[in-house]
């Protein structure tokens, strides 16, 4: 398996907030958002072992793990194990994919937050919609907005798509581009029952890379 790095921190998105988080981010990715703020786990990474990897998320001694990326699901078959063998122990499991793979057969008890991409991202063509008909009550669907229109597109998918009856509903507003108090104004006015999701970990540390 190729990892960008392993860090514990404070888990900045998510219904998960707040929480002391180890993650496992893994090297690789398909996608090219605009607004990305992981870009050197595009290509810098080392190779390590399973058995490796789950001694190093032991040492770190948090109970909530999430492995993320990249996008994690391009390397599946060594995440699944992964995953599996940390779930097995009694770790609380996250996977955050970018929405542009299936998760189609990953395990029940792995908690899915898939990332879909709006207009604004520049990647909202690479979706896979049928993703969504996958989802379980515990897994989360995230939206980051770039705009009032990424806003409008994002409420009409989760209309469409019956989203709040069938999983967690977050909204986050992109970095440095809508201001929070901006969708929450708009959520507020229409009343959708959503999750304001903010990046809480750049609030804390003022920086982008939490190593």
């Amino acid at each position: 398996m190729k990892i960008c790095e392993i860090f514990t921190s404070i888990q900045g998105e998510s219904s998960f907030a707040g929480l002391p988080c180890t993650f496992v981010r893994l090297s690789g990715c398909n996608l090219r958002c605009v607004y990305c703020d992981t870009q050197y786990a595009y290509d810098e990474g080392y190779d390590i072992s399973l058995d490796e990897l789950v001694a190093q998320v032991h040492h770190a001694g948090v109970d909530l793990i999430e492995i993320t990326g990249g996008e994690p699901l391009l390397q599946v078959r060594d995440v699944q194990d992964l995953m599996n063998r940390l779930t097995d122990d009694s770790y609380t499991v996250l996977i955050e994919t970018n929405g542009s793979l299936s998760i189609k057969g990953l395990d029940d008890r792995f908690i899915v937050i898939l990332d879909i991409k709006t207009p604004g991202s520049g990647m909202n063509h690479q979706m896979d919609f049928s993703n969504l008909q996958h989802l379980k009550p515990q897994d989360e669907v995230k939206f980051v907005v770039c705009s009032r229109e990424d806003y409008e597109w994002s409420k009409k998918i989760v209309s469409e798509y019956h989203l709040i009856k069938t999983s967690r509903v977050l909204f986050s507003p992109a970095f440095g581009t809508v201001k929070p108090d901006e969708l929450a104004d708009w959520i507020l006015a229409d009343r959708l029952p959503v999750r304001l999701n903010l990046q809480l970990h750049k609030y804390i540390f003022k920086q982008e890379r939490q190593i």
